[in-house]
């Protein structure tokens, strides 16, 4: 399997690809890969033919403050992951060859960023839309897979598709979770063994939150406090965010009487982590 530095070696294998009249799938990633991204490789070359996995740090996502310097990279790690999941190509350019020094354009998704982590990264999703646009037009895919754990992420991501016409398919992946239900991440490698455990917070109160459900909670406040209450019982965890939206819309509810999307953010330690799930009101 090749690894491909520039647009110009992507162009020119998809090109060759396409004249066969091959199927192709993307899966974007950031690198580091682990179980949770193999999942995504495994299902994009069980559906299509050719898969290209890209793996770029993208600087333009990250805020002055966040982990850009010491974000985990080992692309020969990766390389070997993607062999055994499946995957044909891997682009992973600087980035040199993804932005030019005097570039004036961006993509941005309006009202689906206002909340959950674009309230808390300013310019985040002006980052992911830009990169993962360009990676569009780069590969030309017939099909993109995204992580369901990133629920903010996925949302934006098919609007912008939908908005902006893009003719490719975005496919949500579940979450992959570790043995102890800890959310699969590449920041998990941040953790000490202390904050590991301290971790397993996230999914406990997400737990407890989906017991509650069970029980025909409506009342969204209801189900913050619930969360809130467990995650402030781990002394390592500081939230950074609760919240209860609706599952299309990504706006704050008051009553559970349609789909919602349950989300968090918390500090373990300096380590910033996210999880979720979507409920289905009955």
């Amino acid at each position: 399997m090749n690894i491909a530095k520039t647009i110009e070696e992507v162009r020119s294998q998809v090109n060759s690809w396409k004249k066969e009249g091959y199927s192709i799938a993307l899966v974007p990633t950031m690198g580091y890969l682990h179980e949770g991204h193999v999942s995504l490789i495994k299902r994009a070359a069980n559906e299509n033919q050719k898969v290209v996995v890209s793996i770029f740090v993208n600087p333009i996502q990250f805020g002055p403050s966040e982990d850009l310097a010491s974000y985990p990279r080992d692309l020969d790690r990766d390389k070997i992951l993607c062999e055994g999941a499946g995957a044909n190509l891997i682009f992973a350019p600087e980035a040199s060859e993804m932005y030019y020094v005097d570039a004036q354009t961006n993509v941005s998704v309006n009202g689906l960023t206002n909340g959950l982590c674009g309230a808390k990264r300013p310019g985040h999703f002006n980052g992911v839309c830009t990169v993962v646009s360009k990676l569009f037009n780069i590969v030309c895919a017939d099909k993109a897979y995204f992580g369901e754990k990133d629920a903010q992420q996925l949302a934006v991501i098919k609007r912008m598709v939908r908005d902006l016409n893009f003719p490719i398919e975005i496919i949500g992946c579940p979450i992959v979770r570790e043995a102890d239900g800890l959310a699969k991440s590449s920041r998990n490698n941040y953790l000490s063994t202390d904050e590991r455990t301290a971790a397993l917070i996230l999914n406990k109160s997400l737990n407890s939150a989906k017991e509650l459900l069970l029980t025909h909670e409506k009342s969204a406040e209801n189900l913050t406090e619930t969360i809130k209450k467990q995650i402030q019982s781990e002394v390592l965890a500081k939230i950074d965010y609760i919240e209860v939206v609706d599952a299309l819309s990504l706006t704050a509810i008051d009553l559970i009487d349609k789909p919602v999307l349950v989300a968090i953010a918390v500090y373990i330690g300096k380590t910033r982590l996210i999880d979720n799930f979507i409920w289905q009101s009955k």
